[in-house]
């Protein structure tokens, strides 16, 4: 099964890069292992990927340690600080900053470290009440703060759009995100790249792409539905 999803989300992504006249190269495919036993990212690495996101701290790390150190993981899900020095080390993007005590904390535990950590700005850009990140008008205020930190690199932003059953209905939101990037980009502030654009799930990833997404985080696409009972 997780063969033939894959094959299908990749199809699906050479067909968007192409209507967008962009290169495959562009796109990194996150799967989302969140919930999913070792055995089936074992799958998932055999078809060759290496980027893998998890929600959740203890549960990147229990498979961190016994999985190829060749992956790529991403932490997408909310961070607590108290958290921080669990991962730090272990993520090569953490997706999901979205204040600057978060930051501060990352930055403490990369410096212990010795390590620059890459971090995306989490931004509500539907600004929905249920969802963290900060909101677009807030953004730039934020990087001009966290661009202060050493052991911290801005690369980009990240947001989880809204749930709909129209993909459509988010491209606005995409296009409303990869704008601000922009905007931020054009700013040249020290230690900030703002090269990477987060955006895109299973249902809307093909729209998330057309509109500029450097990264898409496939979960339900390539393992199948969660079972959040267990």
């Amino acid at each position: 099964m997780i063969k033939e999803n894959l094959f299908s989300v990749e199809q699906n992504i050479l067909a968007a890069c192409k209507r967008a006249g962009r290169k495959r190269e562009e796109v990194t495919l996150i799967a989302v292992s969140k919930t999913k036993p070792v055995s089936m990212i074992q799958e998932v690495l055999e078809e060759g990927i290496l980027d893998f996101g998890e929600n959740k701290v203890q549960e990147l790390t229990a498979k961190f340690e016994v999985l190829p150190n060749n992956l790529r993981w991403h932490l997408i899900g909310h961070l607590q600080t108290n958290k921080v020095k669990y991962i730090v080390d272990k993520a090569v993007f953490i997706h999901s900053v979205d204040s600057y005590k978060l930051a501060e904390q990352i930055n403490k535990e990369a410096a212990k470290k010795g390590i620059i950590s890459n971090i995306l700005i989490e931004v509500n850009i539907a600004r929905e009440e249920t969802k963290y990140g900060v909101f677009a008008e807030e953004t730039y205020p934020l990087i001009q703060e966290i661009a202060k930190l050493n052991n911290i690199r801005v690369r980009g932003l990240m947001t989880i759009a809204p749930f709909v059953d129209n993909p459509e209905k988010n491209r606005e939101h995409f296009r409303n995100l990869r704008q601000l990037n922009i905007d931020i980009k054009m700013k040249n502030i020290d230690n900030v790249s703002m090269d990477v654009l987060s955006m895109g799930m299973t249902g809307d990833y093909e729209i998330a792409i057309e509109e500029g997404a450097t990264m898409i985080r496939v979960g339900t696409g390539i393992f199948g539905e969660r079972d959040y009972s267990i």
